[in-house]
């Protein structure tokens, strides 16, 4: 049998210095190194790309689920299950998938869920190059896409109970105008009529709306965000009913989008402090919010906790939103205004640091301004994300830098770019 009598050879069987050095220290699994491995305070990093097995047996149990270990690293890795353990924690899902991106994350679980011929329904105020996908991708699967207004309820009653959908699929909070779903009514529509409902919470994050515990099957993030928090590694998570996350298991080990390892720990690590991150976060676009709300300089804030949002009532149910949402607001001004001295200027969000960018120059440089228009997203609207800094701070250096702002000028950035047709995006 393969593996020979032990399974392994041992250390005195070892001659040459080349095989020594390959196998010296490693090729015997036991002894203190698993037990220091299993007492390890912090999950250590596997960074292996192939695991063994001592003989042919074990590879058979392994193949049938009784050997709990890992074949290669494309289908599972310790680490990565060790976060995927805790997103379920977080999330009260029956499983979850982490691979390496956000994007890579819904991609998949598109693909892998909705077959040819099928239908998705989703919203109009969502991340760009997810509606790109949809868009542009899925049509040529024959997939059917239907668009409505996030706050659009009845409208999706009405689809699902005439046309039926494979899957409905809706951030919450929405980037960049910051819309809320009726996720609760949503999930139980989507329940009667036999719909999957994948719910994109990147914003919300679990400290604020978990939407499986209200009736979604899935929810997703991209865990670049507030799940890592430190914008140093990049990560997407699935959660939810296994009978879908294993369908899209199978798919991931086939188009090979991987978390790595030491990125895993990563999140693991960043993710300790995720509620206390989450909270000062909150606190801070809360406050951010009121104080722009009645400045002279901005047209329009974006941010659910204010009483005028157009989702305000259903965002105020406790059952919702218990501690806040998120650090996330976007807001148009009247014109320019004296730089910030806190935030970076850059995409992304849910990082210690805070963020800040012109939506119109950042993610939709290369569409006309019809496309845009169409999207409102206008030349004045800038999405901030707030970092952890002191909330007086961040204040305070956003009045200074609206300190020069003339109510009523006219934002600069207007001459278009020279790609008429964007990259073949298309409104549907």
């Amino acid at each position: 049998m393969a593996g020979g009598e032990n399974g392994m050879l041992g250390v005195d069987k070892l001659e040459g210095p080349s095989t020594r050095a390959v196998h010296g220290g490693e090729r015997q699994k036991g002894g203190m190194k698993a037990r220091a491995t299993l007492d390890a305070l912090a999950t250590p990093i596997v960074q292996t790309a192939t695991f063994t097995f001592r003989n042919t047996a074990e590879i058979v149990a392994y193949n049938e689920g009784t050997y709990e270990s890992f074949e290669y690293g494309r289908y599972g890795n310790p680490t990565v299950r060790a976060l995927e353990e805790k997103i379920m924690a977080l999330e009260n899902a029956e499983d979850a998938l982490v691979s390496s991106s956000g994007m890579n994350a819904v991609t998949t679980m598109l693909l892998a869920l909705v077959d040819q011929n099928g239908h998705v329904v989703s919203t109009t105020d969502c991340y760009r190059r997810t509606r790109q996908f949809v868009t542009t991708v899925l049509p040529k699967m024959g997939v059917k896409l239907t668009v409505i207004d996030p706050a659009d309820v009845d409208e999706l009653e009405r689809i699902l109970s005439t046309q039926g959908a494979t899957l409905f699929f809706s951030e919450q909070i929405t980037n960049p105008l910051c819309r809320v779903i009726d996720t609760e009514r949503i999930a139980a529509l989507c329940k009667a009529h036999n719909c999957i409902c994948c719910i994109d919470t990147t914003f919300a994050t679990p400290v604020n709306h978990r939407p499986i515990d209200i009736g979604s099957d899935l929810v997703l993030h991209s865990g670049t965000k507030y799940l890592a928090g430190h914008n140093d590694v990049m990560c997407g998570v699935l959660a939810g009913k296994k009978e879908y996350i294993d369908k899209v298991r199978k798919l991931h080990g086939v188009l090979g989008g991987v978390c790595d390892p030491h990125a895993a720990y990563m999140v693991l690590r960043g993710l300790k402090t995720l509620s206390l991150r989450v909270e000062q976060q909150n606190r801070t676009a809360e406050a951010l919010a009121k104080f722009l709300d009645t400045h002279p300089c901005v047209e329009k804030v974006h941010y659910p906790v204010l009483p005028h949002h157009r989702d305000h009532a259903v965002a105020s149910r406790k059952s919702m939103f218990a501690k806040g949402f998120g650090g996330v607001l976007s807001f148009e001004i009247r014109g320019d205004g004296n730089p910030c001295k806190i935030p970076y200027i850059g995409p992304s969000l849910g990082g210690v640091e805070t963020l800040v960018e012109q939506v119109r120059v950042v993610g939709y440089y290369d569409q006309p301004l019809e496309v845009r228009q169409r999207l409102s997203i206008t030349n004045g609207l800038v999405r901030f994300a707030c970092g952890i800094e002191d909330t007086a701070d961040l204040i305070a250096d956003v009045e200074q830098a609206l300190t020069y702002v003339k109510p009523g000028s006219v934002v600069h950035h207007e001459m278009e770019p020279p790609m008429p047709k964007g990259d073949g995006e298309e409104d549907p």
